[in-house]
């Protein structure tokens, strides 16, 4: 059965919104997010400081989405306030693999003995430090982030071989509200 949806998150004070061609991109200070929204069905709408997801014929699976959109939202105002950070350690048993930023990407050399290096993306407005065999992600955009951290762990998969044995890699220890320990 067909439904009429309509769910709204306020924006908190000090961060501007504005909506362009189905893009929502919000401000604060010197931070400034955005994301394109284009999903057919469900009209965003920017009235009176909040955020609008209306859906005029819809099921359940609309309802799923506006949902989802809402606390894509929640992440975003969140992002101003504090960064979202991840955490990840590279681990080695013969090959000692060295790590470095160059520009957007992620060198990794000497994985498992290769002779060529693997490269990973870094998305944009994410911050990446690198101590020894610990690495820090850190971003206001915590879509971009996570992003980042699965780019690094499957740069480093390892396909055909024992994985008991074979345990190198970049893995993720800790993320935003959970720890893997």
């Amino acid at each position: 059965m067909k439904k009429i949806f309509s769910e709204s998150i306020s924006v908190p004070e000090g961060i501007q919104c504005e909506l362009k061609d189905n893009k929502i991109i919000c401000k604060k200070d010197s931070t400034e997010l955005s994301k394109y929204i284009k999903i057919p069905k469900i009209e965003v709408k920017l009235k009176d400081n909040a955020i609008t997801f209306e859906c005029k014929s819809g099921n359940k699976k609309d309802y799923k989405i506006i949902k989802s959109l809402i606390a894509h939202m929640k992440n975003f105002f969140e992002g101003f306030n504090k960064k979202f950070v991840y955490k990840l350690e590279s681990a080695n048993v013969h090959f000692p693999m060295t790590l470095k930023v160059e520009g957007h990407r992620l060198v990794i050399n000497n994985f498992l003995g290769e002779k060529k290096p693997r490269h990973a993306e870094i998305m944009h407005g994410v911050n990446v430090e690198i101590k020894g065999s610990k690495i820090t992600i850190t971003s206001s955009d915590k879509e971009a982030a996570g992003q980042t951290a699965a780019n690094f762990e499957k740069a480093t998969k390892i396909r055909n071989r024992d994985r008991r044995i074979f345990q190198d890699g970049i893995y993720i220890t800790e993320k935003p509200g959970v720890s893997h320990e």
